[in-house]
């Protein structure tokens, strides 16, 4: 019985083979499209562009704007992993502007507060004898 074999590659490169065939693989692939993180960041920086925003966090906002704005030509360049970055980056930022207004409009509202007190603390003590 005669068995024709077939000449078997050396154990170091059968061993290559699988990892490098998947690297070139994987760096053939392209990112995918962001569609729904583009519209994510762009539905944040619109909700972050309130007029207390604009007020309170003009640096924050315009941030995400610019950031948005990078990630729609990173899209238009087809440089799609770069897009997702960046709206997502914008999305965040958008969020940061939100919260920087909202922490300064707690801060008016508290020394608001503190001033009513104030004024009440001054009036009761002028009508009280002494």
């Amino acid at each position: 019985m005669s068995h024709l074999s077939l000449p078997r590659a050396p154990a170091v490169l059968r061993l290559l083979s699988a990892p490098g065939i998947a690297l070139v693989l994987a760096g053939c692939a392209t990112a995918p499209v962001p569609t729904a993180q583009m519209a994510v960041a762009q539905a944040a920086v619109a909700r972050a562009g309130s007029a207390s925003t604009v007020e309170s966090a003009p640096a924050e906002l315009r941030v995400a704007t610019n950031k948005l704005a990078d990630a729609r030509a990173a899209l238009a360049a087809g440089d799609n992993a770069r897009a997702t970055r960046l709206s997502h980056e914008a999305e965040l930022d958008a969020q940061v502007a939100e919260l920087r207004a909202q922490a300064v409009r707690s801060r008016k509202a508290a020394q608001e507060s503190q001033n009513a007190a104030q004024a009440l603390r001054d009036e009761i003590n002028r009508k009280t004898p002494r």
